[in-house]
């Protein structure tokens, strides 16, 4: 006897799946210290003040001599002024003579400037012969000199706090002599499989059996938007068992996403065990694939129900997922990177359903390589996707169409 599914209630379009989703999301508020290099592409939790100058001190801008500005003013191209050398000064150095009147030192960039000298000669306008150096060019005070501070006053706000820190950020912070930074913590997700066919990746597969995809696709979601991923073990389709799956990870996660018992059938029961110890939120989408998606709450925590099939699970986790992450772990949105090509299929679509279709790149030329909502390789060899809008049921062989680049 077969089974009677259970309908799904009214679908949501995809931008009101989205739009509800990110409404229903609180950024994360817990914060913590970690090394200044643990810090990259984190988003940082307090203002970051500078405790001292940068530079430290008066330094060279360029290789040259240090002098006292006005012993150069009469200085000319063919009437030089001749100073005497007195010690040279590298990067690192610690000056220990003072410059007086008719005296120079050699320095390098970034050396700090001897006390009496107020200025830069470049090189390029000097001609040293033994102790004496010739100097061609006159140079005002100042010339060639970074100055204490130019770059950062001490006292000053450099990086506001909810900046998202990027290699230069973390380069500003280092100069400052910041070891540790605070930073808003990495969300945790749980990630719970289900499916009573499902079996971990590494075991013997019985028949009728396949290995949990939908785990090592969504860890990798979870790990690149900024959140810590927590595989729980396969859970049995069943109320009772997705109810325990949720209780045992509810006081622990900010966000639990379930791969599979989304759908209609007899034994798609995740939105019974969310409905009795939760609210569910919403219940299927217009969108292919990802039409089963689930979304409710429980104690306040984001629960998820993704659809089963490796495909439409990505595609949901790409779609609704991706942004959701974001918001919870404070992340911008990243750059949406497009490219025009030539679709070499025509498609079909359903209508009343977003859809979103995967193409393979080659030389503009768009070929599609989804197969079924089921098979993991439409994403895996795809370069990218398109979107179909829900009220377009068909796309032309040679249409020009624009590919959203994974």
């Amino acid at each position: 006897m077969i089974e009677k599914q259970r309908p799904f209630g009214e679908l949501i379009t995809y931008d009101e799946a989205l739009s509800t989703l990110l409404k229903e999301i609180d950024p994360i508020e817990r914060k913590e210290i970690v090394p200044l290099n643990d810090a990259f592409e984190r988003i940082l939790a307090s203002d970051a003040e500078s405790d001292m100058f940068v530079p430290p001190f008066d330094r060279a801008a360029m290789d040259g001599f240090a002098v006292k500005a006005e012993d150069t003013f009469e200085a000319g191209k063919f009437d030089p002024t001749e100073l005497k050398a007195v010690g040279k000064l590298h990067a690192g150095d610690s000056p220990d003579k003072k410059l007086r009147k008719g005296e120079c030192i050699q320095i390098a960039t970034g050396a700090p400037m001897p006390e009496g000298a107020d200025a830069v000669v470049k090189v390029e306008v000097t001609e040293k012969e033994n102790e004496m150096v010739s100097i061609y060019q006159p140079v005002h005070p100042g010339e060639n000199v970074s100055p204490k501070g130019e770059d950062i006053e001490k006292g000053e706000t450099v990086l506001k706090k909810d900046i998202f820190l990027t290699s230069s950020r973390i380069g500003a912070l280092a100069a400052m002599g910041k070891e540790k930074i605070e930073v808003y913590e990495k969300p945790k997700i749980g990630i719970i499989p289900t499916g009573d066919e499902v079996v971990p990746v590494g075991k013997k597969l019985e028949p009728g059996q396949i290995y949990d995809v939908n785990s090592h696709t969504l860890t990798s979601v979870v790990n690149k938007n900024g959140c810590i991923p927590f595989s729980g073990e396969v859970v049995h389709d069943s109320i009772e068992g997705l109810k325990e799956g949720i209780e045992k990870e509810i006081d622990e996660m900010d966000m639990i996403l379930f791969s599979g018992g989304s759908s209609v059938g007899d034994k798609d029961v995740l939105i019974d065990a969310l409905d009795s110890i939760g609210e569910v939120i919403f219940h299927g989408i217009k969108l292919k694939p990802g039409k089963p998606t689930l979304f409710g709450k429980v104690e306040g925590i984001s629960v998820i129900g993704m659809p089963g099939y490796p495909t439409s699970c990505l595609n949901t986790a790409q779609q609704l997922i991706k942004p959701a992450l974001r918001k919870l772990s404070r992340l911008p949105e990243p750059p949406e990177r497009r490219t025009k090509a030539v679709l070499q299929k025509r498609i079909t679509s359903s209508l009343g359903r977003q859809q979103y279709m995967t193409v393979r790149l080659d030389n503009g030329k768009a070929q599609p390589v989804y197969k079924q909502s089921g098979a993991i390789t439409s994403m895996a060899q795809a370069d990218g996707y398109f979107e179909i809008p829900e009220n377009k049921e068909l796309v032309e062989k040679g249409e020009k169409i624009s590919v959203i680049l994974f």
